[in-house]
């Protein structure tokens, strides 16, 4: 066993033993199906994208939301193929479904710093960026919870997220913003659900 796997194993054992608690499982297990297909991030995005106020951020989230799936769940996860922990040892007890799909990185985590990180960046008000901080990371200290995860699995996991994040930040800033026809950008950032009630009305 690698040094990386002994502080892993060493850390999932010490949830297990320590941290665990019957009252604490469904609260836990209900942060970490937030992250579950990215649907708390999703309707995050949404949100951000029906105001004009936050439009320009809620397209970067998307944008670096895009490319963190393609890097963790089509690229490295697949070339690193690392198995579950439960898969490897019996043990080791997860509390909630066991996961189709390889253990590094971290998708939730992934996920959940991708979109977060990018609101700082973008401005967005703190009494929405502080509480989508830290929502990201109660679900990546979830993940080490309910063991489907290696705690390196985590810490990568949110690495990645966050540079997924600046560079979906980035490439809206410096790419989408300038690039496309400014016509064809003014009428996205500005587009309300009034304007087309209005168009249905006439």
């Amino acid at each position: 066993m690698s040094g990386v796997d002994s502080f892993d194993l060493s850390i999932l054992e010490y949830v297990q033993a320590n941290i665990r608690k019957e009252w604490l499982d469904p609260i836990v297990i209900f942060i970490t199906h937030l992250g579950k297909a990215g649907i708390a991030w999703i309707i995050l995005i949404l949100a951000l994208l029906a105001f004009k106020k936050t439009r320009r951020a809620g397209i970067a989230c998307a944008v670096a939301l895009v490319l963190n799936v393609i890097l963790c769940n089509f690229l490295i996860k697949p070339i690193v193929a690392r198995p579950r922990p439960y898969d490897l040892y019996q043990h080791i007890i997860c509390i909630v479904k066991p996961q189709w799909d390889y253990s590094f990185p971290s998708g939730h985590t992934a996920a959940s710093f991708s979109v977060s990180s990018v609101l700082p960046f973008m401005k967005v008000k703190k009494r929405i960026s502080i509480p989508a901080i830290a929502l990201a990371t109660l679900i990546a200290l979830s993940r080490i919870y309910v063991c489907v995860h290696y705690p390196t699995d985590v810490i990568c996991g949110a690495i990645l997220g966050t540079i997924a994040g600046f560079t979906g930040f980035m490439l809206y800033t410096r790419v989408i913003e300038k690039k496309l026809p400014k016509k064809f950008m003014n009428r996205i950032l500005n587009f309300s659900i009034k304007d087309l009630t209005e168009k249905k009305a006439v």
